[in-house]
């Protein structure tokens, strides 16, 4: 396993993928914060600012709308065997199928955290801009908003191996991406519009993902502005358990499914 794992650091840190993905990730999570901290309070509907609590998960939230990105990173950590045609010597030198995709399990957990510390610092740097832009004071103490982050990164990490588990799934790398975009930032909001469903939505990966980073506040405020109820979300201790459910059920998919199936 210990070789394995070493394997699969050693294939996701020859190409400079990682890098671009990492300053892309860092880029988004300290424009998001930035802008929104300083253009909040004059859009439309205006938002707050950093300087209160609601303007302050408002930008922390933002981070969870990348998500897709961390997604996207294990889900060609497993796509990638069968779109490079790797699979079938991977799983010849490792006849035991279900080590294999524990050893990346356990590499993208590690690099998942990494991805979430990173974006975590960067929407850090974003806050902490806006209120020099500003010239206000965060509404809560450094130990809150590094909590908050910490959330945040915590989403990240649990995207990225229910991008393992959903390339396990699907196994063609666009399909894959197009189904996760999708769902996660189309159907699964959508959902709040229907009597019926709208009660699942905070047990639901989008749902739980609001929850937890606190972007809910963003959608409540959107839609007292536009006279719609927003959904109930979960505190963020539910919500980070509902997460880290499916990032459990995502890990059993990605290990059954490859031992189940013929290769290619």
């Amino acid at each position: 396993m210990t070789r394995l794992i070493g394997v699969e650091f050693a294939k996701f840190f020859a190409t400079r993928t990682w890098m671009w993905t990492g300053a892309l990730l860092a880029a988004a999570a300290f424009g998001m914060t930035a802008v929104v901290g300083i253009a909040g309070p004059t859009g439309t509907p205006p938002l707050p600012g950093p300087d209160t609590e609601d303007g302050l998960a408002v930008a922390i939230g933002m981070s969870g709308m990348l998500v897709i990105v961390p997604a996207l990173v294990g889900l060609t950590a497993m796509t990638g065997e069968y779109r490079h045609g790797t699979a079938v010597p991977t799983f010849l030198a490792a006849p035991r199928r279900w080590r294999v995709v524990a050893a990346k399990l356990a590499a993208f957990t590690a690099i998942g955290a990494g991805y979430g510390a990173v974006a975590a610092a960067a929407g850090g740097a974003g806050i902490a801009l806006a209120c020099a832009v500003l010239g206000v004071q965060p509404a809560a103490g450094t130990a809150a908003i590094a909590a908050g982050l910490a959330r945040a990164a915590l989403a990240i990490t649990v995207y990225t191996l229910i991008g393992v588990g959903f390339g396990a799934l699907v196994r063609n790398q666009l399909a894959g991406l197009a189904v996760l975009g999708g769902y996660l930032y189309f159907i699964d909001p959508m959902l709040s519009f229907f009597p019926v469903l709208g009660p699942l939505q905070p047990f639901l990966p989008r749902g739980a993902t609001d929850g937890l980073t606190g972007f809910g506040a963003l959608a409540e405020r959107v839609a007292a502005e536009s006279g719609i109820a927003a959904p109930d979300l979960l505190a963020p201790g539910p919500a980070a358990l509902v997460l880290l459910g499916y990032a459990l059920l995502a890990a059993a998919a990605a290990v059954a499914l490859p031992v189940r199936r013929d290769v290619v």
